[in-house]
This record gives structure tokens, C-alpha cells and sequence, in this order.
């Protein structure tokens, strides 16, 4: 089986490099794979270092977007021209440990979406403070769209693109990482089995986070609010 990992970028230079091939070193034998980096026009070059470090690797894919640039759309387009049949999304900072991955594919041949959980019984983080906001927003969130999944904002998951594809993408990739407690919400809709295994979120490694907590914490308790208000009516369909 051929698995996806996608990675969306910007700002990325210091750190992408060493990470594709941290992940080209922790995949399990038996399967192939390929890396997408659906980089957003980054100022400091992280398409062109990518496209020039791994250049003749066909299994590293560099997607340049210029337009309708974010974090979820970037997600979705790198599986828009993905090729596998199974799915991986992370973070490109290195809070999303590749050392991860071969846990993630294992679990991922008996359940439909597999998520890597700071909260879980065995997770953590290394960023206390982050660790804590986290923790009491996905208190939050849990309350209010009445989920028994425990930590809706990591966003370093796997699934296939066969499940992936029951579910409305235009309902889910948009904004920031808001866009895996839609993509969550609506799983649970449609009736896929989620489960968590417990991974460490590490510091990023060089360059700045690009968030900015308090416009998130408005966008994303919104979000919230957003999916509660409209109840849980089953998707009507398909995504476009």
C-alpha cells in the first residue's frame, strides 16, 4: 500500500529539509510512499529548498500555491495531487515526532482514523504552557460538540483516502487547525471508527510559530459554537 504524507508549509526552510528525511527514515518496511510539501508561497523559500534538495526524488512532491493560501486549503491541496491510498497529515515544525509514524500505519489497518493524542493515557508535550491552553480548550470543545475524542486540535492523523472521501471537504478545509475538529465531527457522522494513540508533541526545532493564540482561540471557539448551533444533521452528501 502506498501511503501519503503531506505537509503544509510556510516559513519552513530551517526545518523542512531535515524532516523529510527524518520521515523517509521512520517508515516501516513494506510500505511506499511519497511526500507532499503544499508550500504557501513561503518568503523564505521553503518550495525552492525543497524542490532543490530532493531534486530527481520522485517520492518528494513540492506543490507551490500562490493564491487562497492557509493552513487547511494548503492540507487539502496536497491531497488533491496525492497518489496513495492512505493518508498522513503533520505539522512541518517537528512537533509532529516522524518517530510516530510506523504506530500510526499499524493501528491504521484496524481502525478508520488513527490520531497521534497529546491527552491520551501515555501522550504529552514538551511546551507546558501549550500543553495546558490545549488541554483546556479541548475541554471545551468536547463539551459543547459532545465528542469522546480527547485532543481535536493535534492534527497529526492518518486515514485512507477511501473514508476520506465520504466525508464533506468543503465543510472542513478551511481556517486554521480548526479544520480537524470539522474533519472529527464529521467522521463521527458518518460512522468511522476514531481512535487515539498516546505520542509527544516536541518544541519546534528552528523559526517561529506562525500562531496567533488570540485570534485563534476566537476563530476557533467560533468554530466551535458554529458546529453545535447547527446540530448533528448528518452530511448531505459527498464533497464537490
Amino acid at each position: 500500500m502506498k501511503v501519503s504524507v503531506i505537509l503544509p508549509t510556510y516559513e519552513e526552510a530551517g526545518n523542512i529539509v531535515d524532516l523529510i528525511r527524518a520521515i523517509i527514515e521512520s517508515f516501516p518496511a513494506g510500505w511506499e510512499h511519497e511526500i507532499v510539501v503544499a508550500d504557501d508561497n513561503s518568503p523564505d523559500q521553503t518550495f525552492e529548498v525543497v524542490k532543490a534538495a530532493f531534486e530527481g526524488n520522485p517520492g518528494v512532491v513540492p506543490l507551490l500555491r500562490t493564491t487562497d493560501r492557509g493552513l487547511a486549503k494548503a492540507i487539502r491541496a496536497g491531497i488533491e495531487v496525492s497518489r496513495g491510498e492512505q493518508i498522513l497529515v503533520m505539522d512541518s515544525d517537528f512537533t509532529h515526532d516522524p518517530v510516530e509514524i510506523p504506530k500510526l500505519l499499524h493501528v491504521a489497518e484496524k481502525y478508520d482514523i488513527v490520531s497521534a493524542s497529546r491527552f491520551c493515557p501515555g501522550g504529552n508535550m514538551q511546551d507546558t504552557k501549550h500543553y495546558l491552553a490545549s488541554l483546556l480548550f479541548n475541554w471545551f470543545v468536547r463539551g459543547v460538540i459532545r465528542t469522546q475524542v480527547q485532543d481535536n486540535l493535534g492534527g497529526y492523523f492518518t486515514m485512507s483516502r477511501r473514508n476520506l472521501d465520504l466525508l464533506p471537504w468543503d465543510r472542513i478545509f478551511f481556517g486554521y487547525g480548526d479544520y480537524f475538529f470539522r474533519l472529527l465531527h464529521h467522521a463521527q457522522q458518518r460512522g468511522l471508527s476514531i481512535v487515539e494513540v498516546p505520542a509527544r508533541y516536541r518544541v519546534r526545532r528552528r523559526g517561529d510559530s506562525k500562531s496567533n493564540f488570540g485570534k485563534l482561540l476566537v476563530d476557533y471557539t467560533a468554530a466551535v459554537i458554529q458546529l453545535r448551533v447547527r446540530g448533528h444533521r448528518r452530511p448531505d452528501g459527498r464533497r464537490h
